[in-house]
């Protein structure tokens, strides 16, 4: 009898004997590195950087020497060190081989820190990434459910294009395996799988049917995660699953009916997580089929009357139940429930579930109004929420509900809140709430109510299309300018510091209407001003002017002003001159340039003055913009900021002689429009001309060789036939006007800069009359979403060629806006033009400069 019959083999018995000897060997001739827990403390302990860095260096640099060695016994336990040091930022490559050698081990305990390495450590990228691949075929064929299962999960987390195709087939079959635990591994393997590489679903679909049919909640999860990614990228696939809505209302259905089950009970509510997953495939499943909508209305109606909602696990499966509803064709009665579920959670005191709530009620406002109006209290009540984000969320749904029937009682409450509201409010709110007004005001004197008391709460935040709407609704409304200007002298008797725009507005409505302040009929509802003289009114003009706290705009607006109630006052004409002949001086070239030019109208062109400063026609309606709400719930689209607005220009009709000069500003040889900002730096649509200091030689005294800003504005001229008599001097305002040469030789235009949404034009031309000069109309255009500021643009030339800058139309481009300057060119050696460009502007992100140059001018703009 030899000895393997007793059970004995020499050959095993050996080799075992072997391996145990090196072991030991091996620890005692390389002594035991420190554990994880150790160097965790090493490290936590380290009270710098750099000494954290120092633990680390060491402790790396002892690792790869142990890796050098063929056979260490440490390599588990160095590895998961290096995946620690991993995980705070350091450099842990050089462990991806490692990696592949325990994954290769035969002991559990090393596969576990292989494939765990290899999910922190490899990716597609990886040339070590093709060596696995092999492994994991190997141990998706183990017979140990916790190796599949490492490898499934390694599978999905690092699969590239090519591995998942390899190993579907595996997965696959995988997923039919008898074993629970292997076949949720295999659906959510899958899962990753066809988010990578979506051409292979086709594969999974027999599979997936079958997990709906499984007792098990943890592989029926995941099929139903399988089956969601599944309709979300496929139509057809979509189709397909369309029929299994009955087999997933019954699951539903047997969750909300179950007794209580220990296994899946989480706060008394049956398996929340399973609900959740199987209400949203259901909203996918019947979005836009009517069929399959009325299919699940009984079971959602049941969902959102039965669950619990005095937990936090309730309150998610509620909020799921709403996005299903509101999201298929569900019924009407269905969808006032879901509303009224949302009603409920804004009285929750978890501040979480009422902004989620808000944001809901955001987006169901547009599907069912009336049904979300019922709770507008509750929603003005969130307005006074301490937090900012809750605020935020209830002004936005606040105008969302603004309509014609409850516009004032809306107005009201968001009036209050706009008085109390941060600053950072206090823009969008200022804005929407004059949009809506704008829509949905009872009458004009309410209109104008609304937008005063806006403008007096929110200050300096309000906006320049609040300011402007203002005016036109002022210059619209006649029969309410006797209140309007009485309303506004009450407020710019106060100190308004803090509050520009209603500055602006009030000046502006005073120096158009002031007769009616002082010598007009006494309005009916407000109290007029007692015994109110001239010489009040100048010397609160004169504050406005002298106050250090007010803006340049304000003070263009003021002097405007000023200059207009010369002709409204019947008297104090001089005080009037003398306060504007102190801006000849000014510091600021804007007021010197309005004070000059305003002074020549109380001395050489006296008999003009009465004409030019006339009342203005009403002007063309102008909608303000509005970033928030309004637009989008009303469907309105955005106004351009560049929309012109007819505001003191020259006439476009005229009852008396003057017609002579209407008729030669609107001939069909002059139909070029030109911008120009008057002097209250309101944008307009100049009259057609060509030389503009023909216009401003009308203020006379001026030096016209001198580039000049902006051309001063004019109001309605009335009957002055002395203008045009044959002895007056005053025929040059037409003078030049005949003698413009047309310009020839159109130059094709070229794009000098393109980039971070801002984007300039170069458009030539040459005048037949003067060949050596080239005039360009530079167009910076703002293509972006966010406004730019503090636009500055600048352009150099060789010393050969003569550069004259105009000034641009301004220095601020909304989105969709733009801003416009004319160089000209001279241009004697007929030389090629080069012209390097200086652009800096106030974006998104700050400050940005940028320079280029440009060489590539056609032949056509110098030859």
């Amino acid at each position: 009898m030899n000895a393997s019959e007793h059970g004995f083999n020499p050959a095993f018995n050996m080799a075992s004997i072997k391996q145990a000897i090196n072991e030991a060997v091996e620890r005692v001739r390389m002594p035991a590195p420190t554990r994880l827990r150790d160097l965790i403390r090493q490290i936590r302990a380290a009270r710098t950087a750099a000494e954290e860095r120092t633990v680390v260096n060491k402790e790396c640099a002892y690792i790869r020497s142990t890796f050098r060695e063929e056979d260490s016994v440490w390599r588990c336990r160095n590895i998961a060190k290096l995946l620690y040091i991993h995980m705070l930022g350091y450099p842990a490559h050089f462990g991806q081989l490692e990696c592949l050698k325990l994954i290769a081990s035969p002991r559990f305990t090393d596969k576990r820190i292989g494939y765990l390495g290899a999910m922190l450590l490899l990716d597609e990228r990886q040339d070590v990434h093709l060596l696995i691949t092999n492994c994991l075929k190997n141990d998706l064929n183990s017979s140990t459910q916790f190796v599949i299962g490492l490898a499934l999960c390694t599978l999905g987390a690092i699969a590239s294009p090519e591995m998942a195709r390899d190993l579907a087939a595996e997965v696959e079959r995988l997923m039919k395996s008898p074993n629970a635990y292997i076949r949720k591994k295999a659906a959510l393997c899958a899962f990753r799988i066809i988010r990578r590489v979506p051409e292979l679903m086709e594969m999974f679909l027999p599979a997936t049917r079958s997990l709906l049919t499984e007792k098990n909640h943890g592989v029926l999860i995941t099929g139903v995660t399988l089956i969601t990614e599944m309709c979300e990228n496929s139509i057809d696939t979509l189709n397909h699953f369309k029929k299994i809505v009955p087999n997933l209302v019954r699951i539903l259905k047997n969750l909300i009916l179950a007794g209580y089950s220990p296994e899946h009970d989480v706060s008394g509510v049956s398996d929340p997580f399973l609900q959740v997953k199987i209400l949203r495939l259901l909203r996918i499943l019947g979005r836009n089929d009517v069929d399959a909508s009325e299919a699940m209305n009984d079971i959602l109606a049941q969902v959102a009357t039965n669950t619990e909602t005095s937990k936090n696990v309730g309150n998610t499966i509620l909020y799921e139940t709403v996005l299903s509803i509101m999201d298929i064709k569900s019924e009407s009665g269905l969808r006032v429930l879901a509303v009224n579920i949302l009603g409920r959670f804004l009285l929750n005191n978890d501040k979480n579930i009422r902004y989620v709530a808000l944001n809901t009620l955001l987006k169901t406002v547009y599907v069912d109004t009336s049904a979300v109006q019922r709770h507008r209290s509750t929603i003005l009540e969130c307005l006074k929420d301490p937090d900012v984000s809750i605020r935020r969320r209830a002004m936005e749904l606040s105008f969302a509900l603004v309509n014609s029937n409850n516009i004032r009682t809306m107005m009201k409450e968001l009036l209050l809140f706009l008085e109390r509201a941060d600053p950072e409010f206090k823009a969008q709110c200022s804005s929407n709430i004059v949009m809506s007004a704008e829509r949905f005001a009872p009458n004009k004197r309410w209109h104008l109510e609304t937008l005063f008391k806006v403008l007096v709460a929110a200050g300096n935040y309000v906006r320049d299309d609040v300011v402007a709407c203002t005016i036109q609704l002022i210059s619209e409304a006649q029969a309410q300018q006797g209140y309007a200007v009485c309303a506004l002298w009450r407020a710019l008797e106060r100190d308004t510091a803090d509050k520009q725009p209603l500055a602006q507005v009030a000046t502006w409505c005073i120096g158009e209407y002031g007769d009616l302040l002082l010598y007009g009929p006494p309005s009916e509802d407000i109290e007029a001003p007692v015994n109110l003289t001239e010489d009040e009114v100048i010397d609160v003009y004169q504050r406005l002017l002298w106050s250090p706290q007010n803006t340049v705009v304000t003070k263009q607006y003021t002097l405007l002003s000023l200059t207009k109630l010369s002709t409204r006052f019947q008297q104090g004409n001089e005080k009037i001159r003398q306060i504007i002949d102190t801006f000849g001086s000014n510091l600021h070239i804007e007021l010197q340039q309005r004070g000059v030019e305003f002074s020549q109208l109380f001395r050489k062109y006296e008999h003009l003055r009465t004409a030019l400063l006339e009342r203005m026609p009403p002007m063309e309606t102008a909608k303000p913009q509005a970033n928030g709400i309004i637009g989008l719930v009303n469907g309105e689209s955005e106004i351009e900021e560049d929309k012109t607005m007819i505001l003191e220009q020259l006439p476009v009709a005229a009852p008396s002689d003057s017609s002579a000069l209407l008729d030669l500003l609107g001939s069909s040889e002059f139909d070029t429009e030109i911008p120009a900002v008057v002097d209250n730096n309101t944008p307009v649509t100049a009259a057609p001309v060509i030389n503009n200091n023909d216009l401003l030689d009308l203020l006379g005294g001026l030096d016209l060789s001198t580039p000049i800003s902006a051309p001063p504005s004019f109001p309605q001229v009335q009957s002055t036939p002395q203008i045009f008599s044959p002895t007056n001097t005053s025929n040059f305002l037409v003078d030049g006007l005949l003698n413009s040469s047309p310009v020839q030789n159109e130059i094709p235009s070229l794009v000098a800069f393109d980039k971070l949404g801002l984007k300039i034009v170069l458009k030539l031309e040459r005048p037949s009359e003067t060949p050596d000069l080239l005039v360009i109309n530079m167009l910076a255009q703002n293509v972006g979403s966010m406004e730019l500021t503090e636009f500055l643009f600048q352009a150099a030339v060789p010393k050969t060629f003569q550069l004259q800058m105009l000034s641009p139309s301004g220095t601020v481009i909304p989105p969709s806006g733009q801003v416009t300057q004319v160089m000209k060119v001279t241009n004697i050696n007929k030389a090629a033009l080069r012209m390097r460009l200086r652009i800096s502007y106030t974006g998104d992100s700050g400050p940005v400069l940028e320079q280029t140059e440009v060489n590539n001018f056609p032949p056509l703009a110098w030859q």
